[in-house]
């Protein structure tokens, strides 16, 4: 359900670029245009690969156009990673918009418990495009602090290093035609992905809005416990990660047990309150007789 409303949005998206019923034009491997729509979202989605090995010496350069390594970013905390382009006025700025929601309501921060890693898809954008989307997003992360600008990097690269990671990742987008009659649009799938200090897969959630609770129990979770709390460990208990949702839902069997579990602990500790308080009533008796 969660794959298609990505798709879905993908198909709001490829419709925007459509003119007068002519369908869209996209550029395929090949380099031959194509304007069936069909064609297109065949071509576009999110295949999921969960526990794969992301490419961490993929090159790209960040926000100030240093040339950095993907795995500057790992090793250290988990990594939500994020595929946009810059130039984007649809699609791009609402999954943005619905990441920097939920990063608003979550208290786990960014450069402290995780790090964000926005990579853009489209190989002509350059430091400085990252750098302006950067500062629009950072001032809408209005809980982030000084901490989420070392902690929120967006990249931009050649076409092998983003080929490389999106094939990795199970991203499939491709170039279409914009408004203009131009290749300079992306269609693309909607989603975010949540990956291990070790570059592993771990999660992915789809659409443009993600809950704050299933963000932040799939940063817990990737940490190892290094990041959280004992409600997150409880939590981490009675929920799992769906892969078919992108989404944790309730494990009946382990609530039961942990309800159990509280149960006994309850009647244990009523039990011992009951028999200190007649051992004391008891003694109380004896001392006066």
């Amino acid at each position: 359900m969660a794959a298609r409303c990505g798709l879905a949005l993908s198909l709001l998206c490829v419709g925007a670029y459509a003119q007068n019923g002519e369908g869209v034009k996209s550029m395929d491997s090949a380099g031959q245009l194509s304007s069936d729509t069909n064609t297109v979202l065949q071509k576009i989605g999110l295949d999921q690969r969960l526990n794969a090995q992301i490419p961490l010496d993929g090159t790209f350069r960040d926000e100030s156009g240093r040339n950095v390594t993907l795995g500057q970013y790992f090793h250290q905390r988990p990594v939500i990673l994020t595929f946009v382009y810059y130039d984007c006025s649809m699609l791009c700025n609402q999954v943005l918009s619905g990441l920097t929601g939920s990063l608003n309501m979550l208290t786990l921060q960014p450069g402290k418990d995780f790090d964000i890693v926005t990579v853009s898809i489209d190989p002509s954008e350059t430091p400085v495009m990252a750098q302006a989307k950067k500062d629009m997003y950072l001032k809408r992360y209005w809980k982030g602090g000084a901490g989420a600008a070392a902690g929120w990097h967006f990249l931009t690269g050649d076409q092998h290093s983003i080929d490389a990671l999106a094939s990795a990742v199970g991203f499939r987008y491709v170039k279409v035609q914009g408004p203009d009659g131009q290749l300079n649009q992306y269609a693309h799938a909607s989603a975010i992905m949540v990956v291990t200090p070790e570059g592993k897969l771990a999660q992915y959630f789809y659409g443009v809005e993600f809950p704050p609770r299933d963000l932040r129990l799939a940063l817990v979770e990737s940490s190892h416990g290094k990041t959280g709390n004992m409600v997150d460990a409880v939590l981490l208990y009675c929920y799992h990660y769906d892969p078919s949702t992108g989404k944790y839902s309730a494990t009946v069997i382990r609530i039961v047990r942990l309800g159990g579990v509280l149960t006994v602990l309850s009647l244990g500790t009523f039990m011992v309150v009951m028999f200190r308080r007649d051992l004391k009533s008891n003694g109380q008796r004896t001392g006066r007789t």
